[in-house]
């Protein structure tokens, strides 16, 4: 069973930071690019952050220079730290990775999502 596990979330004031980190197990044999989305309320998902099994990353223009993306192959899991936050930055973040299972089927898989609050 393939699962992405998030963690890091949570209420931080603004201009403060956080680290999220998502832990990918169960039957991968590859994985290709990692990423980040967020979702606010009444607003559709969009991508935060995203990075390839080389290391090439992308950014949204709204999070550039304040956030950073990284990846631990060894350890199929994938970070983003979230510095300078601001109040629009609040969401539910969701981590997401482009899988080959090792009965060789790919996946497109997702994180529960994790709440960020950014909020004085």
């Amino acid at each position: 069973q393939v699962q992405l596990v998030e963690s890091g979330g949570g209420l931080v004031q603004p201009g403060g930071s956080l680290r999220l980190s998502c832990a990918a197990s169960g039957g991968i044999f590859s994985i290709s690019t990692m990423g980040w989305y967020r979702q606010a309320p009444g607003k559709q998902r969009e991508l935060v952050a995203a990075i390839n099994s080389g290391g090439r990353t992308n950014y949204a223009d709204s999070v550039k220079g304040r956030f950073t993306i990284s990846r631990d192959n060894a350890k199929n899991t994938v970070f983003l730290q979230m510095n300078s936050l601001k109040p629009e930055d609040t969401a539910v973040y969701y981590c997401n990775a482009d899988l080959v299972l090792s009965g060789g089927r790919w996946l497109d898989g997702w994180g529960q999502g994790t709440q960020v609050t950014v909020s004085s």
